[in-house]
């Protein structure tokens, strides 16, 4: 079982990133797939949430400006995020929802979002 983030980078406030996480087929096309951040001194707080047939759900901090959406063909879940914030900043990490049994994470991608 692997996860693998990619895409992010630094950018300027409203700038924008899109996000991917390639993930074992196994594992990807059983599940419900989920975007996490945590930054520094906090703890892991979920992001974006997919279900398999394609039902969304996100935290109240980034609705309207983040959008997850999944490849199932390809086992890829991706976040794009518009109109990013400085308190954006922290590294993300996707895997399968709260209250499942985590895979082992990946090494998550920095998003450092500058005002």
């Amino acid at each position: 079982v692997q996860l693998v983030e990619s895409g992010g980078g630094s950018v300027q406030a409203g700038g924008s990133l899109r996000l991917s996480c390639a993930a074992s087929g196994s594992i990807f096309r059983a599940n419900a797939m989920t975007w996490y951040r945590q930054s520094p001194g906090k703890p892991r707080e979920l992001v974006a949430l997919i279900t398999i047939g394609g039902n969304t759900n996100y935290a109240d901090s980034v609705k309207g400006r983040f959008t997850i959406s999944r490849d199932n063909a390809n086992n890829t879940v991706y976040l794009q995020m518009n109109s990013l914030k400085p308190e954006d900043t922290a590294v993300y990490s996707c895997n399968l929802p709260p209250g499942r049994n985590y895979v082992p994470w990946g090494p998550g991608t920095q998003v450092t979002v500058s005002s």
